[in-house]
């Protein structure tokens, strides 16, 4: 499988198919694997890329460079690189704020967007209890932290999705854990906490595509869709990996959404 360097990063990916390109981004604590529930029918009209985010996967982990935007660059440079053009990107909790990252900063590059459950979004409220949590990342027993944190946003998974995302958190390297985690909410440039998501996504030109499990954060990003084709969607009782909780439904949205976007 291909690497290529960008920047400080080697990154991992994968690209398999034909047609019109769609990048496939994963979130925190995860890699390119997450999307195996899409891979055959994404490939059999598609070019598909999935590339593991620095730090993460068979990605190197440079000792710096872990905010949304970061990552958004090193997925500049791939796309760069590889002469996609603008590509439908479709990002998974930290990898729907990667992927809205690189439709700001790089709009050329990006035909739509797809927020799965992304990371954004978060009150100022929950982001009070979220700063404890990024403090417990960064101590020795960080990554058991996070598992127990990650398992109790997915209850409706079946026992063996769990149990799979809890092993690759304790595989992660700490010090990318924590910091890939504060980075989403909190320093200079963070678009995870309201108001400051509000003003960042409204900068998003291209359609929108967002799928939450959440009714009221459905509504709230509606609201900033500026383009006529943005769809914004609600999927309440599923848990953050909806791609993978319901697969088929999630693929079939998808697909035919981006069959409609316009030229």
């Amino acid at each position: 499988m291909p690497s290529t360097k960008t920047g400080p990063a080697e990154l991992f990916y994968t690209d398999q198919g034909t047609g019109d390109p769609v990048l496939l981004v994963h979130g925190l604590a995860c890699d390119s694997h997450d999307w195996l529930f899409q891979f055959d029918a994404f490939t059999a009209g598609h070019r598909v890329l999935a590339p593991d985010l620095r730090g993460h996967g068979r990605s190197s982990a440079p000792a710096w460079g872990y905010t949304p935007q970061e990552f958004a660059a090193d997925l500049a440079g791939l796309l760069d690189q590889l002469g996609t053009g603008p590509v439908v990107a479709v990002g998974h909790s930290l990898g729907g704020n990667v992927v809205s990252a690189l439709a700001v900063a790089r709009p050329d590059l990006v035909r739509a967007v797809v927020a799965v459950d992304p990371a954004y979004g978060t009150s100022q409220a929950t982001a009070a209890a979220l700063a404890n949590l990024s403090e417990q990342l960064g101590t020795y027993e960080g990554n058991e932290i996070a598992a127990t944190a990650f398992a109790a946003l997915e209850p409706s998974a079946q026992p063996w999705l769990r149990s799979w995302h809890g092993r690759r958190i304790m595989g992660m390297e700490p010090r990318v854990l924590a910091e890939a985690f504060h980075r989403i909410y909190f320093g200079d440039g963070q678009f995870g906490v309201r108001p400051a998501s509000d003003e960042f996504l409204a900068a998003r030109s291209c359609p929108v595509l967002a799928v939450h499990g959440s009714a009221e954060l459905a509504d709230w990003e509606r609201s900033l869709c500026a383009h006529p084709a943005s769809q914004a969607v609600a999927w309440p009782g599923a848990g953050h990996w909806l791609h993978q909780e319901r697969a088929d439904e999630f693929t079939t949205l998808v697909l035919d959404w981006i069959a409609k976007l316009p030229d």
